[in-house]
Order: structure tokens, then sequence, then C-alpha cells
């Protein structure tokens, strides 16, 4: 009954509020419900929006940009200004800065201002091989083998345990000497080309293996001329080491210590070749101070060959390439005079 007299007061027509209450049986019976009730319709907020927090002034022209276009038209120019807008300027990356070049303490010039250069013989047509003496003196490839740096010496690691874990400790020792014998047979290929084009015929023909670094090659022995020196031995006088050249001649024109090497896998840059220029740059400097050689180099060639027959891939070292290679080669030559 008092549920329907609540109802008919309610379907009356409107009074405000404050007067519903005030209705004696609403006091009494249940006021705490009527208030709680009423409360609900009449005095419930609208909640806040997370958007009316925006700083709208701030992000105006991105809404504008956005709304006042049927289609896309970003460009790079609208992406940045838009990431401007969403996150503010870029912060530009700073390259570190580079540490100071070191310069060798004991430095010697690459080209050697006090050699003289005799008159052209002709009766010096054929090129020099001397002997490589046996002196107390380390090797280029010594020097380098003892200096590497820790890196180089984790990845060489690394790789060698990996040829053992493929072929078994015997069957990597015989790869690594079919490699080093794949590199003196192609040594010796190479200097029956400058020597007798019919001797290199007949190796080629003979060794199947030693073909596909001569096919390799063929491009590049194009472009050279006026062979100087051949597996001839070199040492430095004043820096106290020595070495083995492959072979100086000229490589379209310019005079350069060539140094040939095989690779199973593509080298197509010069920093693939790893310390390689840093034993061109030393070789270079051995014989501009060598009394056996009557002439200067300032060039340097590596020449990647392939087995496979695929064109070898020919790295030119001009001069200002060497004289950094030769900075670098006599921190590493300070280094292992200070270790030994």
């Amino acid at each position: 009954l008092v549920r329907m007299q609540f109802l008919q007061i309610l379907s009356r027509r409107p009074r405000k509020p404050e007067m519903l209450f005030q209705i004696p049986f609403c006091q009494k019976q249940f006021p705490y419900t009527c208030l709680a009730t009423s409360a609900c319709i009449y005095s419930k907020k609208k909640k806040a929006s997370s958007y009316e927090q925006v700083d709208q002034e701030k992000y105006k022209n991105l809404v504008y940009a956005v709304t006042s276009y049927k289609t896309s038209t970003q460009t790079p120019e609208t992406i940045f200004e838009e990431d401007n807008l969403l996150y503010g300027p870029p912060d530009k990356h700073r390259p570190p800065v580079k540490a100071e070049t070191k310069t060798p303490k004991n430095w010697v010039p690459l080209i050697n201002p006090n050699k003289r250069i005799p008159p052209l013989n002709s009766d010096s047509n054929l090129p020099r091989k001397i002997m490589l003496q046996k002196m107390k003196m380390p090797s280029v490839t010594h020097i380098l083998q003892q200096t590497l740096s820790p890196q180089q010496v984790f990845y060489l690691e690394r790789w060698k345990q990996k040829m053992i874990v493929e072929l078994g400790k015997d069957g990597f020792e015989e790869y690594t000497k079919n490699i080093f014998r794949q590199g003196e047979l192609f040594h010796s290929a190479l200097e029956s080309v400058f020597l007798s084009e019919e001797i290199a015929t007949k190796d080629k023909s003979e060794d199947g293996v030693i073909s596909g670094y001569l096919s390799s090659v063929e491009h590049v022995l194009e472009d050279i001329s006026e062979v100087k020196a051949m597996e001839s031995g070199v040492y430095h006088e004043t820096l106290q080491y020595l070495g083995l050249v492959d072979c100086v001649a000229k490589y379209r024109g310019q005079l350069c210590v060539i140094d040939w090497k095989t690779s199973e896998k593509p080298k197509p840059f010069l920093k693939n070749t790893y310390d390689n220029p840093l034993q061109v740059a030393a070789y270079i400097g051995a014989i501009n101070h060598d009394a056996n050689y009557d002439f200067q180099v300032c060039c340097g060639l590596i020449v990647v060959a392939y087995k496979n027959g695929s064109p070898a891939h020919p790295h030119f070292m001009d001069p200002d390439l060497c004289s950094q290679y030769w900075n670098k080669w006599l921190l590493r030559l300070e280094e292992y005079m200070d270790r030994n």
C-alpha cells in the first residue's frame, strides 16, 4: 500500500524536489531511501573527460590537418611536423667524439728521402728474386699474428673451434695444410705466367684446383706490366723487420706491391681483407729502405682470387691510403717490440 501511494505521488504533476521530500509518510517510514533515489535521478554529476586536460592550443594544427582533407596528403615534411607536434623536437644523435689518433713514437717515413734511384738499366729486365736471409729479425706475418686485437683473437678462435666440430681435429689440420698448399701452387703458377706463358698453360691444364684461381685473376693480369720483383725477400734496415713480397709490378701504370690472396668467400671490400693492407704497407716501407732495390714504391694492390673461377676482387691502395696503413703498421710494430 505504501509503494502504491508513493507511485501516485510521482505520477502527479512535477514538483520541486525539496517539496517531494516534505511528505509526511516519506519522512516517517523511509526518508533515507527516498533521499538516495532522488539523488541518483536529479543530482548525478557529469563524468570528467580526460580530453579536457589536453592542451588544445598545442594540438589545434594537428586536428586541423587531419580534419581539413578528405584524402591523405602526407609528405615527409608533414610527417616530421606531426611527429614534432606529438613527441616534440627530435633529439639529434651526437656522434661519439673520436679518440685522438695515436702517432708512432719512432716514426719513420714510408718513402725513403735518402734513397738514390739510379738511371734505368736495359739489362735489368728480369724480375728480382732475392733470397730471404736468416736474420734475428721478426717477420711481418709474425708481428701481425702476435699483435691481434682481443676481438680478432676471439673471432679467429671461434672459427677454428667451429671447423674442428665439423671436420674433427685431424680433418682441420688437413684442411689447413691444403689451404697453404693451394696458396703455394697459386703463387708458383703466377710466377710462371709472368716468366713464360707456355709453362703457365701447362700448369693450368695439369692442376684443376689452380686453374680456377688463374681463371679468377685473368682480368687483373691484363692490367699488370713491368714486373720488378717476385717472391723476393725484403728487410727494413732501420726498423729491423723482414718479409717475403709476392710481387712488385705496375698496375694500370702505378708501381705497386701486389699481394695475391686466395679465398673461399667473396671479399669485395678492402675491409674484408683484415690485416692484409698493413702487410702491404709494411712491405712497401721495407722495399723503400732496402738497398737491394733501386726503386721506391708508393702504392699497393691486394688481389683476392676464388677457387670457383669467379672474377677476383682487386683492391688498389693509393699513396694516401698506404700512408694511413703505414702509421697503423708502425703502431703494431711498436706494440710487438714493447712486448718482447
